[in-house]
């Protein structure tokens, strides 16, 4: 009996990993004045084939025939559902909307180092301002989770670039754009390819590779340096370059796209987004046409990449601390006091401790083994003294005594 290719088990560690970056997400979208939002997980299939992501989404849907006779699909990315939602209401809103969501997601791909079957993304995203500052404040956004998480601009570089700069590209070499989409999917791996299979792939569109190379190392977009200068004024751009090999897969981008790797290349994309511009406007059939910008950020890369990092690995270690399962363990050390002490317990829960106590008469030496095992800071031990309660710190092994009446306060004092 085993999980599934793709998928993962939570066990009590693993559900604390994930709860330190998911509060991590949730503490930076809220400091940029971000509200949650969720969908359901599964969706009509027709949402994705209208979308237009491209034919690589499409071919890694997990879908079937509902008992209703409906093609549905687990979601493999919250842009539809985003989209579905805005359109239904955008009107109850005010602009612009900043909207973000942490959910699972499911594609039917190769299970691999940094990408699973199944997985949890951070989604950001702001619709209804289509200007630079609205992208400076998404790429703000996305670059300061990052620095939440303990990276610093010798960690991860977020590479910024311009689908409509390759747009332009192209229509300047061949006099029109109607292979666009088979060129971006080749500038797309044009790090993953041979010289030799990229000649012949551009060829087929009537582009050469020391043509494309060219514009790489010279086309800069000038509103991208303009872009750089807003993230100077806020002290970021050490994290950000100018790369144009950045295209995304997906078709639905219109303009600015960007992703963040680690610098020492040694995983997948860690994030990634861009403007879709059209995307509102394609799917209601032109009732509703939003400017629109967002961006994903998974949980399995950036796992990685927090493993990676010693800095981000400490300050994860120390946030898994303070979240331990105890914060008190009371220890009983008479059984005759079994019911002053559960009055303890509920006591210090009342007062919204985590509190932990042995279900079982056991020595008073294996409670307090199990007190630190538990991640406790303090112990409180209930004996043959009572009404005396003895109140001890288990990283100093220092004792005191202590009324039941200031022991709350005392153990909000010890504990911050």
């Amino acid at each position: 009996m085993q999980t599934l290719p793709g998928f993962r088990d939570f066990y009590p560690e693993d559900c604390a990993r994930r709860d330190y970056i998911t509060a991590v997400w949730r503490k930076v979208a809220r400091r940029y004045g971000f509200v949650e939002y969720d969908g359901p997980v599964l969706e009509g299939l027709d949402l994705y084939r209208k979308k237009n992501s491209g034919g690589e989404i499409l071919s890694q849907l997990f879908n079937f025939t509902d008992k209703g006779e409906r093609e549905v699909a687990l979601r493999p990315e919250m842009t539809p559902t985003l989209v579905r939602m805005v359109a239904a209401k955008e009107s109850h809103y005010k602009k612009p909307l900043k909207w973000f969501s942490i959910a699972s997601f499911f594609r039917y791909e190769k299970p691999q180092k940094g990408r699973s079957r199944e997985f949890l993304q951070l989604n950001c995203d702001l619709l209804g301002e289509g200007n630079q500052a609205a992208d400076a404040e998404m790429i703000a956004l996305m670059v300061d989770t990052l620095r939440a998480f303990g990276f610093t601009e010798k960690d991860v570089v977020l590479r910024l670039s311009d689908r409509n700069a390759w747009t332009e590209f192209l229509r300047e070499k061949t006099g029109g754009d109607a292979s666009l989409a088979e060129f971006l999917q080749i500038i797309d791996k044009l790090e993953r390819e041979s010289d030799e299979s990229l000649h012949e792939k551009l060829g087929t569109v009537g582009v050469t590779l020391p043509d494309v190379r060219d514009f790489i190392a010279n086309g800069k977009p000038s509103f991208l340096t303009a872009l750089m200068a807003d993230l100077e004024a806020r002290g970021l751009s050490a994290f950000v370059e100018v790369d144009l090999t950045i295209v995304r897969g997906l078709a639905y981008y219109t303009g600015l796209v960007f992703e963040v790797f680690d610098r020492s290349k040694k995983l997948r994309a860690v994030a990634g987004g861009g403007r879709y511009d059209r995307l509102l406007s394609d799917l209601s059939d032109g009732s509703v046409n939003l400017p629109a910008i967002g961006f994903g950020m998974g949980d399995v890369v950036l796992g990685s990449l927090i493993d990676q990092v010693p800095a981000a690995a400490e300050a994860m270690k120390a946030a898994l601390l303070l979240a331990s399962a105890s914060e008190v363990y009371v220890v009983i050390a008479d059984e005759a006091r079994r019911p002053e002490a559960l009055g303890i317990v509920q006591h210090l829960r009342n007062a919204g401790r985590r509190v932990d106590f042995p279900l079982v008469a056991s020595k008073v030496g294996k409670q307090f083994q199990n007190a630190e095992q538990s991640g406790a800071k303090v112990a409180v031990v209930i004996g043959n003294e009572w009404p005396v309660i003895k109140l001890k710190h288990l990283s100093t092994r220092t004792e005191e005594t202590i009324s039941l009446e200031a022991l709350a306060d005392r153990i909000t004092d010890l504990i911050k």
